[in-house]
């Protein structure tokens, strides 16, 4: 499945997409997760998108996000599978390219996942934690129309303990036009 929003399209993650994901991998990029992952770590979580994107049965997927201008790959987004406060939820998260920050492709990446996440009709809800202090990420959010449930502690990457918000989208919700 393709969807396309206003400034992007996410298309599902392939083998072809590990040099974008070595691109996000990038510090300026992980500052608020942790740091940059190691080769190995890169190459586990590259299979782990790949099987993702190859999964049918509801579990999520991750997409490579693309100007719709031109087709660059700018980004990666998707959704998955986790437990929160003893709820299957789904999560989320995003991640795109210094050179296309600023022209609102998180925000058309992040509505584009929603709409992924429920064509899925899976969970009802669609989690997104960024650190608190993130404010871009945070901004995405409130932009994309995921409500503020409040601060909350997780550990991103294990071991890494982070003050995060709690952004929650319910995918039953009617959408706007």
């Amino acid at each position: 499945m393709e969807i396309r929003a206003s400034a992007v399209g996410i298309e599902p993650w392939s083998e072809d997409d590990f040099e974008l994901l070595r691109a996000v991998n990038a510090p300026e990029l992980m500052t608020h997760l942790g740091g940059p992952e190691p080769e190995e770590k890169l190459i586990a979580r590259h299979r782990r998108y790949v099987d993702l994107s190859a999964d049918r049965t509801g579990k999520g997927r991750m997409y490579r996000v693309v100007t719709a201008d031109t087709g660059e790959k700018a980004g990666a987004v998707g959704f998955w599978d986790t437990l929160w406060r003893d709820q299957p939820v789904y999560e989320t998260g995003w991640t795109i390219l210094p050179e296309f920050h600023g022209r609102g492709l998180a925000t058309a990446a992040a509505l584009a996942v929603i709409a992924a996440a429920r064509a899925k009709g899976g969970h009802r809800y669609l989690h997104a934690f960024p650190k608190a202090a993130n404010l871009p990420s945070n901004g995405v959010c409130r932009k994309a129309g995921f409500e503020l449930m409040g601060e909350c502690d997780i550990e991103y990457p294990p071991g890494n303990p982070i003050l995060a918000h709690d952004w929650r989208f319910d995918l039953r919700a009617i959408p706007h036009p």
